[in-house]
């Protein structure tokens, strides 16, 4: 009888510890973050843009909200993809460029090992995009990883440990192994991070190893996407083809190069193909919904679609740049649908930044926030509600390289607050720059030296102090 008792017991204390390990899985949902390489902000049919076709891309922001106000702190695509994982400013994780940093991209301290450590199922597809090391990096069960860049077509990837050669359209590629990831039967919840190569064009190299001119690049869609979009007319911003009379950074004589006005800017052509290689993301979106959708997964699944910096179409002349801090290279687009705390269609005005991806990831998690984290969890806005102390200004950092002529000794560190952006340039001197977002949001007119201004640049300086010293930059 004693035995029986006991083995009863046992038995009700072994189904409660699975009930309750079970009621905290359900509890948890999977995660799936889609970034889109050099995506702009305004590039998507829901965030404005009069022509392109982006259907899935849109139900996500349909069935989920539309954060209005998001934001990158480093406008280039190495420092800013470890600010997604890291939650740090690019300061802090230490990648501060595109150039190989594979080493340190081994040893940052990631929200995918947060997330493993708290019983997640992990999951790495696509473009790595700091160093040409495709190896596995931690915190990930499942890596399929492309070779430096990867290529449009037929790319070689590392396929949990194997060197593969792909064939076919990379973004189709990559889409069909998301898939097949979400189709596996998971006994934890997951995360896929889908770090796309498109919208990024094919980059020749140099034979000294550095990017050749950048006006050759090449955005290659899909063969069935070529012809989409044909004898549409871009529409422009009010600074497109603007000469940068009073940036004196911009305003620099470059060797080789013409100056910036009219005729430097992006091509129709080049526009509309980058959009049209941006078909092949957004049936990846449709394939990945069904997917959720048949498994009985997508209500139980944040699903976020998002952009790692902006991209230049001829504002202020500038052509296939990001790097400055200008507003269509900061902004980004940021999605996400979660209908258990998401209202459908809503918006967020408050300002968020690509330093909130880990902490969001790890709340999401039930796992507890690094301290070291920058960035904040976004899920107490997602009521409609935003937080008393929330952040009204940020810093933006951009360290100089040479793979660009036009940006070589053009490092920055900058302030954007709620009206006015401060940008001081650290390898030049005299040429700094303030806007006020309000009455000039698409910064035609530098007030560093309009008298009116003065107090106004005093509390941005005095805000850039404050920011650099609680991020322990300074």
């Amino acid at each position: 009888m004693f035995f029986r008792s006991l083995s009863l017991l046992v038995a009700l204390l072994v189904y409660q510890i699975a009930t309750r390990a079970a009621a905290e899985t359900a509890a948890r949902p999977n995660l799936v973050f889609i970034i889109v390489d050099d995506l702009r902000w305004d590039d998507l049919g829901c965030t404005g843009n009069s022509f392109v076709q982006t259907p899935n891309i849109d139900r996500v922001a349909k069935e989920g909200t539309r954060f209005l106000n998001a934001f990158i702190t480093t406008p280039l695509c190495s420092p800013s993809r470890a600010s997604f994982l890291t939650g740090q400013y690019a300061h802090t994780h230490g990648i501060t460029d595109n150039t190989d940093r594979s080493p340190r991209s081994h040893q940052l301290e990631t929200f995918p090992q947060v997330l493993k450590q708290a019983g997640y199922e992990t999951a790495f597809i696509g473009k790595w995009h700091m160093g040409n090391d495709n190896s596995r990096r931690s915190g990930f069960d499942r890596w399929y990883c492309l070779q430096g860049q990867g290529t449009s077509f037929d790319s070689m990837v590392n396929d949990d440990g194997k060197t593969v050669q792909t064939h076919g359209y990379v973004t189709d590629v990559l889409n069909e192994t998301s898939v097949q990831f979400l189709r596996q039967k998971h006994d934890r919840p997951f995360l896929l991070y889908l770090s796309h190569k498109a919208i990024h064009p094919e980059t020749a190299q140099a034979a000294d190893g550095k990017l050749s001119d950048p006006t050759a690049s090449n955005f290659i869609p899909a063969p069935r996407h070529v012809a989409l979009y044909e004898g549409v007319t871009v529409p422009r911003r009010p600074n497109a083809g603007v000469p940068p009379l009073d940036k004196p950074a911009l305003q620099q004589q470059i060797a080789g190069l013409p100056p910036l006005g009219p005729t430097t800017g992006s091509s129709d052509t080049s526009i509309l193909n980058r959009l049209r290689m941006l078909s092949a993301v957004d049936e990846g979106v449709g394939q990945i919904y069904k997917t959720l959708q048949e498994t009985g997964q997508l209500d139980n699944t944040v699903l976020i679609v998002i952009g790692d910096h902006g991209y230049f179409y001829g504002e202020h002349g500038l052509s296939v740049e990001r790097r400055l801090a200008y507003e269509e290279s900061i902004r980004i687009p940021f999605l996400m649908r979660y209908p258990r705390l998401i209202k459908a269609g809503s918006t967020i005005d408050a300002c968020v930044l690509g330093l909130d991806i880990a902490p969001t990831f790890a709340e999401f998690a039930g796992a507890k926030i690094p301290t070291q984290y920058q960035g904040h969890s976004v899920v107490p806005l997602l009521s409609g509600k935003t937080p008393s102390d929330w952040r009204s200004s940020f810093l933006v950092e951009y360290y100089t390289d040479t793979v660009f002529p036009r940006m070589h000794k053009m490092g920055y560190r900058a302030v954007r607050g709620d009206r006015w952006k401060y940008i001081r340039y650290t390898d030049l001197t005299g040429m700094d720059e303030l806007y006020d977002l309000q009455s000039d949001p698409y910064e035609l007119s530098n007030r560093i030296s309009d008298p009116t201004a003065q107090s106004a640049l005093e509390s941005m300086k005095t805000e850039m102090s404050r920011l650099l010293a609680e991020s322990g930059a300074e």
